[in-house]
């Protein structure tokens, strides 16, 4: 019965984990700031710091089966 909502959490996490990651990543390859209004280094670190944060969760919940 509780494997459907870790599987569905685990997902969740890990595709907005992968996403955030990969548009920070595009960002800074174009040279695009990440955050308007934020020093770009800061921005940057916060937004990797989150993705890898949700891919870890993500990963955690669907381990957890």
């Amino acid at each position: 019965m509780e494997s459907g909502p870790a599987i569905f959490v685990g997902v969740v996490f890990a595709l907005f984990g992968g996403g955030l990651l990969l548009w920070t990543a595009r960002r800074l390859r174009l040279g695009e700031p990440v955050a308007q209004g934020v020093r770009p280094v800061m921005s940057a670190t916060l937004a990797s710091v989150t993705a890898v944060t949700a891919l870890a969760l993500g990963a955690w919940c669907l381990t957890r089966l």
